[in-house]
């Protein structure tokens, strides 16, 4: 982080440059067995394409709201920030009726059908694989993210006072994201570059958003981020915060 980082992409954008090629955030969805490692350069390339995605073929302006209808998991990460690059407010379990647009997983789309934006669905597959048939009505992510560009540029500029985040009913801007993530560091034992999170936490509280990525991501950490971890068995979890080199937990 730089003293000029004021929204979740800037601080994005001082990883990038500092050391691309660390890991920012490492993936397990121990239902599937799918592990996934995105460096700082594969996760913000994922960003800009996302970025684009949403600027150009969807349209989306600073200051749009999008419901998000996504578990914790890597490609959710990315849309946060995706969004942060845009400016686009980002309403976690949000309402689809009341939102610009909708980003739905597998299991959520019928409630993403309430909105009358622009839809898109992401399968959640290993290695983010697309559906086997495109739900009707929906962009597939996996589809149309891979044909993107791979640097992103916002026609505006993002204003870090705009309102960016809503989860749980609170909501909050681009600079206050950063400045709670910042403040939650200490707490989750995390004492800057080098520190690595293993958090179980979904990303539907600010506890688990900030944990599953903001106070990583603000530190200059990376996160192990584990979905299903309830499946693993004990001596299986303590092997994976060894070999994962973990130096901090949230569960």
């Amino acid at each position: 982080m730089t003293t000029t980082d004021r929204t979740p992409a800037d601080l994005l954008g001082s990883a990038l440059a500092a050391d691309p090629g660390r890991p920012l955030v490492t993936f397990y969805d121990d239902a599937t067995g799918e592990r996934v490692e995105l460096s700082v350069a594969t996760f913000a390339n994922w960003v800009a394409k996302t970025a684009n995605l949403l600027q150009g073929e969807l349209s989306a302006e600073p200051g749009d709201r999008l419901a998000l209808l996504l578990p914790a998991h890597w490609q959710t990460a990315v849309w946060l920030l995706a969004c942060s690059s845009v400016g686009v407010l980002v309403d976690v379990a949000g309402d689809p009726a009341g939102a610009d647009l909708v980003v739905s997983g597998p299991d959520t789309l019928d409630a993403a059908r309430a909105c009358s934006g622009e839809r898109v669905a992401l399968a959640l597959r290993p290695l983010g694989g697309r559906f086997p048939t495109p739900p009707e009505g929906f962009v597939d992510y996996a589809v149309d993210v891979p044909g993107q560009g791979d640097r992103f540029a916002p026609f505006s500029p993002v204003d870090p006072d705009a309102p960016a985040l809503i989860v749980a009913g609170a909501e909050l801007s681009g600079a206050e994201v950063v400045e709670r993530a910042l403040r939650d560091a200490p707490g989750l034992d995390l004492t800057g570059p080098g520190s690595r999170l293993l958090s179980t936490r979904p990303y539907d509280t600010w506890e688990g958003l900030s944990a599953g990525l903001y106070a990583p991501l603000a530190t200059g950490g990376s996160v192990v981020l584990c979905r299903h971890a309830d499946q693993l068995a004990d001596d299986a979890r303590d092997k994976r915060i060894d070999t994962e080199r973990v130096t901090a937990t949230a569960h």
